[in-house]
């Protein structure tokens, strides 16, 4: 009985040292310490996290505003007269708001699935706030800066290049969102060239009171919208006021005479990144507008009120210094971002339907 006990060990022994048996030798987190493989691969993930952090926290730092007379003379290549162009100062703006939501650190990051893009937040809805006044102002560039009456022809430049800004913003495969976005900043280079040729009489840019007034109407209701959603990051009951001052209005559905309005604590810094990449954009076309709609608004002796707009908008743009939103209730002991945020726009709101009136009067 012993001799057979002792042949079968000696089996077991042998075969162990072949087959499964080896496998699991090999994998065996002693085996590894002893080769030096699991040091190797606790340095490699480590490296790797900290590469992802580094490059997490430089990719978050939103881009400072750009000098938008010294960019327009950048793309004109140092040619003064060319820089001087009506319409040249508004759309190089135009394409300078493209290229840095593009080329910023870490490019385009709202359609990204790799680290550390899909893991950033702030940053992506910054960009959607620049998108959105990117495709408002290619929409206005199509339609009315670059058409003389309301039945006159549309550039053919324009009318590719406003599309292609219309693109799902998160869309990574092919062909994505930021080579559709390169692709319509590319066809806006070409109008922008075109306005410049004194043999190219379809490249046109019309700097008018009329168009001007479009503009910052369509800019304050966006900036009123956004000062509700910043608004709502204190839960607030809100009367309904839709149909009020006209006794014939009517709505398709019934809505609540009251309502209670609060952001969800998770999109509260969504909304406040998003508020901030619009107001960064439409801060760079005001800037703009103040260069090649000069005379209009000298005529209507509204330059101060464009400036005072201005201002209001570079107080949107301060630094954070907190290291992370606050957003405390009503007058309690935390500050509250986004309150402050909407303070600013809410005051750049009344300014530009103001600015807005002063324009359409004769």
């Amino acid at each position: 009985m012993s001799n057979y006990v002792t042949d079968k060990s000696k089996a077991i022994a042998e075969k162990s040292k072949s087959g499964i048996g080896r496998l699991i030798h090999l994998y065996h987190p002693r085996t590894w310490k002893e080769k030096g493989l699991l040091w190797s691969a606790g340095v490699m993930l480590l490296t790797y996290a900290v590469v992802v952090l580094v490059l997490g926290s430089l990719w978050s730092f939103e881009p400072a505003q750009f000098d938008v007379r010294q960019h327009a003379l950048q793309m004109a290549n140092g040619d003064d007269n060319k820089a001087k162009v009506t319409g040249w100062t508004t759309t190089a703006t135009v394409i300078g708001i493209a290229d840095t939501l593009l080329h910023k650190p870490g490019g385009y990051l709202s359609n990204d699935i790799m680290p550390p893009g899909v893991y950033l937040d702030n940053i992506p809805n910054w960009e959607f706030g620049v998108l959105v006044q990117l495709r408002d102002s290619t929409a206005m560039l199509r339609n009315q800066f670059s058409r003389a009456q309301s039945q006159s022809m549309e550039d053919k430049d324009l009318a590719l290049a406003q599309p292609l800004f219309n693109n799902d913003s998160a869309k990574w495969i092919f062909p994505s969102a930021e080579s559709k976005y390169q692709e319509g900043r590319d066809v806006l280079a070409r109008y922008l060239e075109r306005l410049a040729d004194a043999n190219d009489h379809d490249g046109q840019f019309y700097a008018r009171a009329d168009n001007l007034h479009l503009f910052l109407e369509e800019a304050a209701t966006r900036l009123g919208g956004y000062v509700q959603r910043l608004a709502a990051s204190v839960p607030q009951l809100r009367i309904n006021i839709n149909l009020a001052g006209d006794p014939g209005a009517r709505q398709s559905t019934p809505t609540p005479s009251q309502t209670m309005r609060a952001t969800p604590w998770l999109k509260i810094d969504d909304e406040f990144y998003e508020a901030r990449g619009y107001s960064w954009a439409l801060l760079e076309m005001l800037k703009a507008f103040e260069v090649d709609f000069q005379a209009v608004l000298q005529d209507k002796n509204a330059v101060v009120s464009l400036r005072n707009i201005i201002q209001e908008l570079e107080g949107s743009q301060a630094a954070v210094w907190s290291p992370m939103l606050l957003n405390g209730t009503g007058f309690g002991p935390l500050a509250n971002h986004s309150l402050v945020l909407a303070a600013y726009m809410s005051r750049a709101n009344t300014a530009l339907r103001d600015l807005g009136n002063l324009l359409r009067q004769g």
